[in-house]
């Protein structure tokens, strides 16, 4: 695996320090894409949304949230062949934006940043919804909304939708709060991305490949001490046993009462005295 363009990520870097409503979701995710896909063509990706907005626009020409709706599922799901890929859920490839548009199959966080992208250029307004185990797209004109799920075909799902998912992925345990249907932003979609992709890295045990995302997620969220952690005890499973010790303490400045400390402390010792060994 070569190392993406530094270039890629001073882009990303610049991208995300934008506000929020800034921030274009599909350059961004594509700039992702570059971590594994080096020479990737970016321009060329955008050209394929663009062409699909397009299309959009020249069938919904009036408003109308049901409208919109129709058209999307019409032109992505029915004709387009974007469905969730259900075969192989996390197959790292259902998180690169290039792959999803090219395979015409991802996980739900994907398809609805095709989904988002596609409207967004069209000139419709639209945005992600962070339900809890799975991820919506969030219609909106007029102060109204409407939700539809790109994973399974861009159906149009109502609260009561929401609740039952909700009750088959955590036998009734959660209840659906108004909070959990509110858009969330560009830079929360990234951080989420993101963190799926993390975690498919980290259990196949691909550290290299994990340190690279992480390094992104600190991009997007510096203040995620979490990561910082993360990035620390990565680097510790490359041996860089400097990088890892430093990062280590760094998250115990920022969270010195954590219940993790004294573990961390512990670690934070031996790794130094590895560090201090190769000197």
């Amino acid at each position: 695996m070569e190392p993406p363009p530094a270039s890629s990520r001073s882009q990303f870097e610049a991208l995300v320090a934008r506000p929020d409503e800034e921030i274009d979701l599909a350059q961004a995710a594509l700039l992702i894409a570059r971590e594994e896909y080096p020479d990737l063509d970016i321009a060329a990706y955008l050209g394929r949304l663009d062409g699909l907005a397009s299309e959009l626009g020249r069938r919904v020409a009036e408003s109308g949230l049901e409208r919109v709706a129709a058209g999307l599922a019409q032109l992505l799901s029915e004709e387009q062949g974007f469905r969730g890929n259900t075969n192989d859920y996390y197959d790292p490839k259902n998180s690169f934006l290039n792959e999803v548009l090219d395979r015409r199959t991802g996980i739900p966080i994907s398809l609805s940043t095709v989904y988002i992208e596609v409207a967004r250029r069209a000139g419709f307004s639209a945005s992600g919804v962070g339900l809890p185990g799975h991820f919506l797209v969030r219609l909106a004109d007029a102060g109204e909304g409407l939700l539809v799920d790109p994973f399974h075909g861009g159906a149009v799902v109502s609260e009561a939708d929401c609740q039952e998912r909700l009750d088959r992925i955590y036998e009734g345990r959660v209840k659906l709060e108004p909070g959990m249907l509110e858009p969330c932003g560009r830079r929360a979609m990234l951080s989420r991305m993101l963190r799926n992709l993390k975690a498919i890295y980290v259990k196949n045990e691909e550290h290299q490949r994990a340190l690279g995302i992480v390094e992104l997620v600190l991009l997007v969220d510096p203040r995620a001490s979490e990561e910082l952690r993360d990035r620390g005890l990565l680097y510790a499973s490359l041996d860089c046993y400097a990088y890892a010790a430093r990062d280590l303490r760094g998250y115990l400045e920022r969270r010195p009462s954590v219940s993790e400390a004294g573990e961390i402390r512990d670690k934070i010792e031996e790794l130094e005295r590895r560090a201090a060994r190769l000197n």
